[in-house]
């Protein structure tokens, strides 16, 4: 598992995406074993990681879903979640805090 983490993020590193956060999730109650969060540099720059991640990780990497827009792309690999989203988005959505909170062991955000 800690050989593809590391393939991931050497992919989005390589490729310029900033701010890289790999949250374990394993024994949580969650859906995934790990999630991971990319900040790109803008909406074009969203989508051209999702291709290198495509193009570098297949055929060994099973792409279940992807969600994708310019601004906020959905990776699911079935254990992984990968979240590339542009600054504004990333700022807007917030996933490190609930992920955050997760990895932690705290259930749930405070209201």
């Amino acid at each position: 598992m800690q050989n593809r983490i590391e393939k991931i993020t050497q992919v989005l590193d390589k490729n310029k995406a900033e701010n890289i956060e790999v949250f374990d999730l394993r024994e949580k109650n969650y859906f995934v074993d790990y999630a991971i969060i990319a900040s790109s540099l803008g909406s074009k720059h969203t989508l051209a990681l999702l291709d290198h991640l495509k193009n570098e990780l297949k055929p060994a990497e099973k792409f279940v879903n992807v969600d994708e827009s310019s601004d906020w792309v959905v990776v699911d690999l079935g254990d992984i979640l990968i979240h590339i989203m542009t600054p504004e988005y990333r700022v807007k959505y917030d996933m490190e805090s609930f992920l955050s909170s997760l990895a932690q062991g705290k259930e749930g955000m405070p209201l």
